[in-house]
């Protein structure tokens, strides 16, 4: 992270419930695979996760 750079903060709700699918947390929006890179993923890959879990939201 480049400095004047901040950290985008995590979408969790703390409501850690999956769909009926097993795929899909319904407390943030996100699928299990994209909570499980988080943790990793740079300032632009957490802005991909955050637009598509706000596509779920409202679909």
């Amino acid at each position: 992270m480049t400095q004047g750079t901040k950290e985008i903060v995590s979408p969790c709700r703390n409501v850690c419930k999956l769909d009926t699918t097993q795929t899909l947390c319904i407390g943030c929006y996100r699928l299990v695979s994209e909570i499980g890179e988080w943790s990793e993923a740079s300032n632009e890959r957490k802005h991909e996760i955050l637009m598509s879990s706000k596509k779920r939201q409202y679909k």
